[in-house]
């Protein structure tokens, strides 16, 4: 078969995976509405850096709505996942602290929601061991997700990299997660993790005196929201400084959004193929104002960018006020959060020693 040949199967069968995909989790989201008490939801960050408004109407907006459907709701702060591609892991705590306190103004309810960072639970990584014994080398280097983290990142593949979906696949399976939100992109972990709970079951089995399965094969809830870009056209990023961060005052946002990319023509338009950049800064403005961007766009009309720009910078300080309002509060008792985190990892790591301890009945390593 011809490279071209191959790479035209490949798209096809991408593309069919992601309609089967959206029709589970069509499905998923009705089975939620009429009983959220059958779902448990992992959900979580790396604290790479400060969150932005690509996390804010992409996942936590969408936690958000979970939490009040009555979806019980576990958000890991994975600090251990930091060094999968750098070299350090920078001011950590800080970070941590950070998206605890995003978590907090967005509206997570820490006692309807467990907040806890994965480095605090030793049992979740011991789980790493048979779980890598589950998987092949060749199943790891055919992971889109490692692939794409790999380009990215511009440094040789480290085992912690190659082993990222095990250890996402870990975050999500000790908790009894049977509901992940996630975007298109990371459909391949999900799929590695549900793997994982199937080769678990048929090489060892339930726990001694049981007929029930230890892990359930979590399913996939997709995002609603398309992908924001970067005020600069490319993929958002922290590490590119093209991001609204959450944390940024009014006036820090009118100047990024000032600096933005968009184009010579004047008229505005919605044409993401054509105007990535212009269609960008629409979908921002829309997603703030719960509209149409093609609307929006006819509004401005023959305004040009700075017309668009004022649109999407007073739209989107309007959204983020109350956020952060209550940021700004929650900041001033950091004993607070402290206190959240402390309860979470107790929670958690309760969860995570009754799962080793099924593991271990079921591996028969029990002395």
């Amino acid at each position: 078969m011809s490279t071209h040949a191959e790479e035209a199967l490949a798209s096809a069968t991408s593309d069919a995976s992601l309609v089967h995909a959206q029709k589970v989790s069509a499905a998923l989201e009705a089975k939620i509405a009429e009983d959220p008490s059958r779902f448990r939801v992992l959900t979580g960050d790396r604290p790479t850096g400060n969150l932005h408004i690509g996390h804010y109407f992409g996942s936590l907006l969408n936690r958000v709505k979970l939490q009040q459907q009555g979806v019980e709701t576990w958000l890991v702060i994975a600090d251990f996942q930091v060094i999968t591609d750098r070299d350090g892991v920078g001011p950590i705590k800080e970070r941590v602290y950070s998206l605890a306190t995003d978590y907090l103004a967005a509206g997570m309810d820490p006692e309807k929601t467990v907040i806890f960072p994965h480095s605090a639970l030793p049992e979740l990584n011991e789980l790493m061991l048979p779980f890598l014994s589950l998987v092949t080398e060749a199943e790891l280097h055919r992971n889109p997700t490692v692939k794409t983290e790999l380009d990215a990142a511009g440094r040789q593949m480290s085992g912690l990299m190659l082993t990222y979906p095990v250890h996402q696949a870990a975050d999500i399976l000790f908790c009894k997660a049977n509901v992940v939100p996630v975007g298109k992109d990371q459909l391949p972990h999900l799929e590695q993790a549900r793997l994982i709970a199937d080769r678990f079951e048929k090489h060892y089995g339930h726990p001694a005196g049981t007929d029930q399965q230890v892990f359930p094969r979590p399913q996939a809830l997709l995002s609603e929201s398309g992908t924001i870009l970067g005020l600069d056209g490319t993929k958002m990023s922290k590490s590119k400084g093209n991001t609204i961060e959450l944390r940024m005052s009014e006036d820090e946002t009118a100047k990024r959004i000032k600096k933005a990319v968009t184009d010579s023509e004047r008229h505005i338009t919605f044409d993401p193929e054509n105007r990535p950049e212009v269609s960008n800064l629409l979908t921002i403005a829309a997603l703030s104002q719960n509209r149409d961007p093609r609307s929006i766009a006819e509004e401005i009309g023959d305004g040009g960018a700075g017309t668009l720009k004022k649109v999407v910078t007073e739209s989107l300080n309007e959204t983020l006020r109350p956020l952060r309002s209550a940021r700004a509060e929650i900041e001033k008792d950091p004993a607070q959060i402290h206190s959240i985190l402390q309860r979470g990892i107790e929670t958690a790591r309760a969860q995570a020693q009754e799962t080793l301890s099924q593991v271990r009945e079921a591996m028969n390593l029990v002395y």
